[in-house]
């Protein structure tokens, strides 16, 4: 395992202040500053998260943002409008109104008189769009970002849709989870006794996000918003991309690197989950990430000449071979340097399938062994073994004689013919041992009514037969001699893939004109692609008190054998209970279920349910968050149930419910 460095000596003495960061609209932000001990101006690196700065992200941001300060810059972490301790209501992700505000901010601190004017952006997940986002709006003071598990086309690498389809798995648990986490309240620590009115006002303001993101299934002006993939040109600073082969965004980093210049961008891409490099989370190994972005910062925010312009365009890790498993410390392979993307050592390298047509009618349970679609480096996030997935699936098998190597988004073209207008085709790519186990390799859907663009929604003609082609995600990956890599072709994969209304009914899978194509990578890998060991600073000291719960399992499949239903229930393991220094005690506990008969797309239902306390007993404060979510559908329509309870004490405070019927445009 990677060792981590806890670093408690830097190059500068370091202090931090919280302090609030007006906008013109009188509103003003919540902000936490770490600053070196210096009497000269420093460059300035933000982060811009709804997501809590005094509570959630505390623990995270006292590994990082101590460390930049220790190196000789302003650090500052910024809480979105209407979230945390930050004025104002608040509104859809990544807003018109977030990213307005965003570059009121960076002009904000690049005219302090502590700051030189020059300012840097990063951020992981929320943080990394809005980067690339406030970019894109080019503010004059922004220089450069390091955008981590990030997207730059919201409607087709979010949490939303996948190659046209509704995310069932996401697109339901994230819209609830950000239900529960927008209606969480200011804490009178840090804002006294406004906190009440501040937190009855956000309420009366909430909204589900879910009706909005099903009122647009397909690739409307909506998404179009916030996609910095309408317009690259538009970015105006230095981007450092980077992503993880398990996490749901990194095609976005090869993206980058292909439509942003040499000059202004490089592309990282190792083993990791939705995670921070530095974390030690699985799968691994970890790297010195904090150290890397400062070679990235001291380049573009003081002109110093670190060489990190002259690494390869793209450093990408590729795995070996590995069996199948639910979670890995740490994968096997190395590090590849691309001097461009699409590279020069890449050939696309096409896999002819062979057979006779075949009739895939996939059970609507197809897809319970898909794994988490955001893997956070928990026990139960990755897929497990695939030969019952396989057995659902039409399957076709390739010999490796020798050692192939892929790098980049595998292929796929499929003849199909189908007798009902609405349906989908997963693909799965497999890395199958000698002894039968299947090992997921990466993975691709497309919405068959998407065919001819993500913008529309074309009935597939009954009875007509249609070759369709569509990319899998990027994955670097070699498969050994002796294995056999396995195309696996569904016609359901829930609960990722919402069903059609008619996917039952499958399709026919004509061989001939179906190829699989490969992005094969030649040479070998660069040894001399290294890191240094990861480095953090010191922790903020946030204790996790055991408690005398039985703890549930992580994702478990229940099978009602009379019924033909399946049922899986999720615990996305986001926190638990924990104690801050500062006396807040933080308990969240959350669950989602996906229930499904295997016979029937109609019978798909999904809930996630949230409870969340904060509590400061010195203050006799004591608050809870509770809310409820629920999708079902028919043919026609999505309907749509969500409930927030939010208590002070035993009084309730606020409850209200939501209900709402959504036309099946698209999904």
């Amino acid at each position: 395992m990677t060792h981590l460095n806890i670093r408690t000596a830097f190059p500068y003495e370091t202090t931090h202040e919280d302090i609030r960061v007006p906008l013109a609209d009188g509103t003003t932000l919540y902000a936490r500053v770490w600053r070196p001990v210096t009497d000269e101006p420093v460059s300035v690196l933000l982060e811009y998260l709804p997501y809590r700065l005094t509570d959630w992200t505390a623990p995270r941001d006292w590994q990082r943002h101590p460390w930049y300060a220790g190196h000789g810059y302003a650090s500052v972490r910024v809480d979105v409008r209407g979230h945390g301790n930050s004025e104002g209501l608040p509104t859809d992700e990544y807003s018109a109104q977030e990213l307005a505000d965003g570059v009121e901010v960076v002009n904000w601190l690049a005219a302090q008189e502590w700051s030189t004017g020059k300012v840097g952006m990063f951020g992981i997940s929320w943080g990394g769009f809005n980067s690339l986002q406030i970019a894109a709006l080019a503010p004059e003071p922004l220089k450069a970002i390091v955008t981590v598990c990030s997207a730059d086309d919201r409607y087709d690498n979010d949490v939303h849709y996948m190659g046209g389809s509704v995310l069932a798995v996401d697109m339901h648990a994230w819209a609830a989870t950000m239900l529960a986490f927008v209606s969480r309240p200011p804490d009178p620590y840090y804002v006294g006794d406004a906190w009440r009115d501040m937190w009855l006002t956000r309420l009366e303001a909430v909204d589900p996000f879910i009706h909005t993101w099903l009122d647009h299934q397909t690739r409307d002006d909506y998404w179009r918003h916030g996609s910095v993939c309408e317009d690259y040109s538009a970015i105006g600073a230095a981007v450092l991309a980077v992503g993880g082969w398990h996490d749901p965004y990194r095609d976005t980093v090869l993206r980058l690197v292909e439509h942003l210049p040499d000059d202004q961008v490089r592309g990282l891409i190792g083993p990791w989950s939705h995670q921070y490099p530095d974390r030690g989370l699985p799968p691994g190994p970890a790297i010195g990430f904090l150290q890397e972005t400062l070679r990235w910062w001291d380049h573009h925010l003081k002109g110093q000449d670190t060489g990190v312009m002259a690494e390869p365009k793209l450093r990408s890790w590729i795995s070996a071979s590995h069996p199948p498993a639910t979670v890995y410390p740490e994968l096997a392979g190395g590090w590849a340097g691309d001097p461009a993307w699409p590279s020069p050592n890449v050939t696309p390298t096409a896999y002819a399938l062979q057979g006779v047509p075949q009739i895939v009618a996939s059970p609507q349970r197809t897809g319970l062994d898909a794994g988490r679609f955001f893997p956070f480096g928990n026990d139960a996030d990755l897929p497990p073994d695939q030969r019952d997935e396989d057995a659902k699936s039409a399957c076709f098998e390739f010999e490796v004689p020798s050692e192939v190597r892929v790098l980049g988004r595998p292929k796929v073209t499929l003849r199909l013919r189908m007798d009902v207008p609405t349906g989908q085709a997963v693909a799965r790519l497999c890395d199958v041992a000698p002894d039968g186990s299947s090992t997921l390799v990466t993975r691709g859907v497309l919405n068959l009514s998407a065919r001819h663009g993500r913008d529309r929604a074309e009935p597939w003609p009954p009875g007509a037969t249609e070759d369709v082609t569509f990319e899998l995600n990027g994955i670097g990956h070699t498969f050994p001699p002796g294995h056999r890599i396995r195309l696996a072709v569904s016609s359901a994969y829930w609960p990722w893939i919402w069903p059609q209304p008619d996917s039952a009914a499958g399709f026919t899978l004509d061989p001939a004109g179906s190829a699989l194509e490969l992005p094969v990578r030649d040479g070998e890998l660069d040894p001399s692609i290294t890191f240094e060991a990861p480095e953090q600073s010191e922790p903020l000291g946030v204790v996790s008190p055991a408690t005398l719960d039985e703890e549930r399992p992580e994702r478990l499949v229940v099978r009602d054998v009379a019924k033909g239903e399946w049922r899986l229930s999720v615990d996305p393991r986001y926190g638990g209970t924990r104690v801050y220094p500062d006396g807040l005690e933080f308990t969240e506990e959350a669950l989602e279920s996906y229930t499904i008969n295997e016979s029937d797309p109609l019978s798909a239902r999904t809930r996630s349910d949230w409870t969340i306390r904060l509590h400061r007993p010195e203050l006799a404060w004591d608050t809870t968050i509770e809310t409820h979510s629920e999708i079902r559908c028919d043919a026609t329509d999505f309907h749509t149930w969500n409930e927030v309870i939010c208590r002070e004490g035993s009084e309730v405070l606020f409850h209200r419910t939501w209900e709402r019927r959504i036309g099946r445009t698209a999904g």
